[in-house]
């Protein structure tokens, strides 16, 4: 328990902050799974993925501007789904 007024605010911001970041993290996962999920749809009736790479880059890059996630982890995650939207590309 904290031990003065300060402390105790200082708690319920970081409750509320963390709450926020798990929320934003979250539903970051599901856009890059969306992504991912869309790309290995095989059938041709979902040829395209639901969420574009553009909207997923656009996600990753405010999130790592945000320090939600590190910036270079931003990247990397833009570098792998750039890949492998290319890939499946060459393969049709």
């Amino acid at each position: 328990m904290p031990n003065n007024a300060n402390a105790a605010k200082a708690d319920r911001q970081s409750q509320k902050r963390r709450l926020l970041n798990r929320s934003q993290h979250s539903s970051l996962r599901t856009l890059v799974k969306k992504f991912r999920t869309g790309l290995e749809a095989t059938t041709t009736e979902v040829a395209a993925p639901a969420v574009t790479l553009a909207e997923v880059s656009k996600r990753l890059d405010q999130a790592g501007a945000k320090r939600l996630i590190h910036p270079k982890k931003a990247s990397r995650l833009k570098s792998r789904l750039a890949k492998a939207q290319n890939k499946q590309v060459a393969a049709k």
